[in-house]
């Protein structure tokens, strides 16, 4: 249940401990030194040897909270990441930081951190990731199989999502990968990553987690792809650029197709308006980050000449997150908690048709812990404008 952490200047932070074994702890104040000091506190009182943490760019910068956790609990190991919004055990805020605390006991956890992904070449990184898998497989060896999952988080302005997501994928076998792009509270300006000490953008961190305690990785989303189609004729895949669609200028033939005047393009109508594009019998979103001067379109995933994209049209979407976790709590045999990655037009959207506060209710009653993103990882795959998580059963049914 939530609570206060007891002590000077920490009144601020609010705990909550699960079943499962697993700590949050949320803070909107802008103080890094008392939450490391809570954090500290909290690796003690669980015996935590490992965090994820969540933090809003608005609230605070990864200098300073890098430094905070070096001074008050410098043997913990983590690993998080800048925001787009947060999702706490009140639902969906902004302008928080958020730790995630996981007890040795429970969870055998190890991390690295992927430098420069503009200039390290794919092979690499999958090489590296099949190092991160042994290492954990020797490091938890007395855990049975199937039961490690793999966590990514990477520069959600990198442009490289779709590479580094393959890579990983490629050197973590058959263990299951989720994670979220980091975000800047939609400035689009810099993003970081912080691991151990390190801060860093145009970087991605990989984090692999073997534990006893029943889970399983999902993803939903709510569009569905209707007959309207638009072309790429001409594009900027380095940049994620496009200029035409259908031989006419991109943002014109976008906004006829979902039938709003160009001049009146925001995020919130890219949001509301997404596009899909078929991948192997399936449908996924390449959302629309922003208009440009020039009448082109940035887009949030790869984008190229030649692509066929349709318009989607929405699903409720209360309902249609609300049937996958109903399918997820059948499948697992109940759902303790949920370490969840939003994409950050989700919530757009869910403003937009004033669904925001049904959506933030049942990630309430869902008990979701996470981050607003500029992207997810899902297996194999880099995606927009979905929700994708792992879903944790009670510690007694790993008993």
């Amino acid at each position: 249940m939530p609570s206060d952490i007891p002590g000077r200047n920490l009144l601020a932070c609010s705990r909550t401990r699960y079943a499962c074994g697993l700590s949050a702890l949320t803070t909107d104040a802008a103080d890094a030194d008392g939450f490391a000091r809570a954090i500290a506190l909290e690796v003690a009182a669980i015996e935590a040897g490992f965090a994820l943490i969540f933090f809003s760019q608005s609230l605070i910068d990864a200098d300073t909270l890098s430094s905070a956790l070096k001074a008050h609990v410098p043997a913990l190991h983590y690993a998080g990441c800048s925001t787009a919004g947060e999702i706490t055990p009140d639902g969906l805020t902004e302008g928080h930081m958020v730790a995630v605390l996981f007890p040795t006991a429970l969870f055998c956890v190890t991390s690295a951190m992927i430098d420069d992904l503009s200039s390290t070449g794919m092979d690499k990184i999958t090489s590296n990731v099949s190092e991160l898998r042994r290492h954990i497989r020797t490091k938890a060896e007395l855990r049975p199989a199937g039961s490690t999952f793999a966590l990514c988080f990477i520069d959600g302005l990198s442009n490289t999502e779709e590479a580094v997501t393959s890579a990983i994928h490629w050197g973590l076998d058959d263990i299951p990968l989720i994670g979220g792009s980091a975000g800047d509270d939609l400035k689009f300006q810099t993003t970081r990553l912080i691991s151990n000490g390190r801060v860093a953008s145009d970087s991605a961190i990989v984090v692999l987690i073997a534990t006893e305690i029943p889970f399983r990785v999902f993803k939903t989303d709510n569009f569905l792809p209707t007959e309207e189609k638009l072309v790429v004729t001409a594009s900027d895949p380095e940049h994620r650029l496009v200029r035409e669609f259908n031989a006419a200028n991109a943002a014109e033939e976008y906004a006829v197709s979902v039938g709003i005047d160009k001049q009146s393009l925001t995020p919130m109508s890219f949001a509301s308006h997404p596009v899909v594009v078929k991948v192997g019998g399936e449908y996924y979103c390449r959302s629309i980050q922003k208009l440009n001067e020039d009448g082109s379109l940035s887009f949030f995933c790869a984008i190229d000449d030649g692509v066929v994209l349709s318009i989607a049209e929405p699903k409720s979407m209360v309902e249609s997150t609300r049937a996958a976790l109903t399918s997820v709590e059948r499948r697992l045999g109940g759902i303790d908690m949920i370490l969840g990655f939003d994409c950050v037009l989700r919530r757009l959207d869910a403003h937009n048709r004033q669904v925001l506060r049904g959506i933030s209710e049942l990630y309430r009653e869902h008990r979701v812990i996470g981050f607003g993103t500029y992207g997810e990882q899902y297996r194999s795959m880099h995606l927009n404008q979905t929700f994708t998580g792992i879903a944790f059963g009670r510690r007694q049914a790993a008993e």
